[in-house]
């Protein structure tokens, strides 16, 4: 252990406060942080918990966020590089251990990573962590050269003083550790960064992501490692009745074939004889509680509900409401329905984990989005502190929100095998793509039903909206303050549109089925983006106006100015319409981001097919440039491929696609040129990995109706089924 670091370990109120977690009791006076990090025994350095700066003057920045591909790692260590003043060549990054007290998403309450957070809630404290520790460098120059503090500048490592003495952090090393940590920072004025919004911060994984050198979860290789693979239920909500593994035990390769709560587990000594073996089990499911419906049933009952036909005992929950509804003016009224189907996350690598369990002493190896949730779901499995759940978070393939549930579906099956396994060996659960299109999560299906009254002058007088979806916080440990589960309407609540209508009418409904769901990257911006950006354009048309112009009255009328600064820059980027393509925008708010996009789209083919996308946005103080335009460019493929293409559907409760084949997702000869324009800002950060995704589906829409086509109503616009 370093000589300047302390190691916490977990002390006998640690105990008391595990033992009333497992047991379910409710402890007053205990920070959440404080019960979910239970047990945690976590090394800490003298710089604090985000930086460790070794003898040669290289400096380590742990990221409590997981790298799955968004390219976090890159911005969270350029807000410590800018600050410290480090040399950005010599600064790497490291993944943080599983400590809800140390490294809690600050806009969570836990270790997690989610909502296009990862930058937003590190800004600030990462900012002060760099501060802090360059604080200790120059104290420890001063004192050691007899000069006043103020003297010394910092650069790329090196301290300098006017008398010509300079050193790097390796050489005062020794003497900054044992500076105290200042109470209080100066952090750098903005217009004075030098790394911070250039394009010098590129990613720090792609050369190992390049050489095969990055550690995922399929690349853990332990002595005595078995493979395990789970047989799931054909429909949700079934339970196994009985099962055979005579004819799987006779599989070489096999080990041992274990009954958990989700299916039945084959264990064997590699991946090709689990997989065998699984094919070989005879199980008897029990169907008595399963959803039977098929998916068009479902929307058909949404229909209904958001028409006011549903059931008596359907509660309706209003997210926006002002003015008399029932007093609405005369006038013109629109009308429209959007339904919007289950859609997979189909990360390009498939669930997986690796667990060891001996006794009540767990450890995991695996792409953990959600550490903290993963620790409390393993303890409760073997009975042991949250904390005391060690987590190594791995690299992962892409994740879109699948990652990270309530349940921690995959990571808790694992621990599950691994506890029946014993002795502490390890155990890796492999799903395949099947698995995961079969037994996984989804996006909901959404519809919703809209009734606009307009005024004289063809703007909404009276906005009545009903949304039907799932909730997402089923099972939630925190259920939504005052039953509104704001992940659903997210988009339309505190939309410009309904801040400049005089009169709004806005209602949810949650009915329960029985299809596990999930939030699915940009969440409710999904579906909400659409109705509001799709219906905008079919109200500035019904009045006879430009869409762009009819925006910007709404806009002004609502004090949109964001909305109205990116729009703007997307039209002055676009140029002029090319001859013969149809072009369609779209804008619209999520997490903290505006987001405008301008779709040139070309009409002639059997298919829609998107040539060139303009997107604006405007995410406050712009990090890394570069990454922004990545996350751009990939959030809109990401989006592009649902609206096209995107659609799950049941039949009798069984989910009908099983891979890419029945699925269908944007190829790459199919992917548009995508350019990225950023608005300056001096505004904190707000999120990237999201916002592209819900614009270019309404953007699409917009564009199609602009050629004198008619709306589009369900999505996608590319039906398989």
């Amino acid at each position: 252990m370093n000589a300047h670091s302390k190691t916490i370990e977990p002390s006998r109120r640690d105990l008391v406060v595990g033992a009333s977690l497992v047991g379910g009791a409710l402890l007053v006076g205990c920070s959440p942080a404080d019960l979910l990090a239970a047990g945690a025994k976590t090394e800490v350095g003298a710089f604090g918990p985000f930086i460790k700066i070794a003898a040669d003057g290289a400096v380590t920045v742990i990221s409590k966020h997981i790298e799955f591909g968004q390219g976090n790692h890159a911005g969270l260590a350029a807000i410590v590089a800018e600050e410290l003043d480090a040399d950005w060549t010599r600064v790497v990054v490291e993944q943080a251990p599983a400590n809800a007290k140390l490294y809690a998403n600050l806009g969570m309450g836990a270790q997690g990573t989610g909502g296009s957070t990862a930058i937003a809630n590190s800004w600030d404290q990462l900012r002060k962590a760099g501060a802090g520790a360059r604080g200790m460098f120059v104290q420890a120059a001063a004192s050691k050269w007899k000069v006043p503090a103020a003297e010394i500048t910092v650069r790329d490592g090196v301290l300098s003083h006017k008398s010509g003495k300079s050193a790097g952090f390796g050489d005062l090393l020794a003497e900054a550790a044992k500076v105290a940590p200042p109470e209080a920072v100066t952090l750098k004025d903005p217009r004075t960064f030098t790394l911070i919004g250039t394009d010098r911060v590129r990613r720090k994984d792609s050369r190992a992501k390049s050489t095969g050198a990055a550690r995922f979860t399929m690349d853990v290789q332990e002595p005595d490692l078995l493979v395990a693979m789970v047989a799931h239920a054909p429909k949700f909500g079934a339970k196994v009745k009985s099962f055979d593994a005579t004819a799987a035990k006779a599989v070489p390769g096999v080990v041992e074939v274990y009954e958990i709560p989700t299916g039945v587990a084959v264990v064997a000594n590699d991946t090709w004889s689990a997989s065998k073996g699984r094919d070989a089990l005879k199980v008897v499911w029990d169907e008595s509680k399963v959803e039977t419906r098929s998916s068009d049933q479902i929307m058909a009952e949404f229909q209904a509900a958001g028409a006011g036909k549903g059931p008596k005992d359907l509660k309706w929950v209003p997210f926006d409401s002002k003015g008399d509804a029932s007093k609405a003016p005369d006038g013109e009224v629109f009308e429209a329905t959007y339904d919007f189907p289950f859609l997979a996350h189909a990360t390009m690598e498939p669930m997986n984990a690796v667990a060891r369990v001996k006794g009540n002493s767990v450890s995991m190896s695996f792409g953990s989005q959600a550490p903290t949730i993963d620790q409390l779901n393993a303890a409760k499995i073997v009975g042991t502190l949250p904390g005391a759940v060690k987590i190594e978070t791995l690299f992962a393939g892409g994740s879109f929100g699948r990652r990270a549930n309530f349940q921690s579906d995959y990571a808790a099956e694992c621990v599950h095998i691994a506890k029946k396994v014993g002795g502490g060996r390890p155990v890796k659960l492999v799903w395949t793509r099947e698995d995961d299109m079969r037994a996984g999560y989804f996006r909901p299906i959404v519809h919703h039903n809209v009734r606009i009254t307009l005024d004289k002058d063809g703007y909404p007088a009276v906005w009545r909206q009903r949304i039907v979806t799932q909730t997402l916080m089923k099972g939630s440990p925190v259920p939504p303050s005052g039953g509104l589960d704001t992940s659903a309407v997210e988009g339309s609540l505190g939309s410009p549109y309904l801040k400049a209508t005089p009169v709004v009418d806005a209602q949810l409904a949650l009915p329960d089925v029985g299809v596990p769901v999930l939030w699915w990257r940009s969440v409710g911006a999904t579906h909400t983006a659409y109705v509001m950006e799709h219906t905008i354009d079919q109200l500035a048309r019904k009045a006879g106006k430009d869409p762009i112009e009819y925006r910007r009255t709404l806009y002004t009328r609502a004090g949109a100015k964001r909305h109205l600064a990116v729009m703007d820059l997307a039209i002055a980027k676009a140029g002029p319409a090319p001859a013969g393509l149809a072009r369609g925008i779209a804008v619209h708010e999520s997490f903290g981001s505006v987001v405008a996009q301008i779709a040139d789209v070309d009409l002639s083919g059997a298919e829609p097919r998107v040539g060139r996308v303009v997107t604006a946005i405007d995410c406050g103080t712009a990090i890394a440039p570069n990454q922004i335009a990545a996350q751009m460019e990939g959030g809109t493929c990401y989006g592009l491929s649902a609206a096209l293409y995107g659609e799950v559907t049941l039949k009798d409760g069984a989910v009908q696609q099983t891979n890419f084949d029945g699925y269908r997702v944007l190829r790459m000869n199919e992917s548009p040129t995508v350019e990225t324009y950023i608005l300056p800002s001096g505004a904190a950060p707000t999120g990237v990995g999201e916002p592209g995704t819900p614009v270019i589906a309404p953007a699409v829409a917009n564009a199609i109706l602009g050629a004198g086509k008619p709306a589009t109503y369900r999505l996608p616009f590319v039906r398989s089924v």
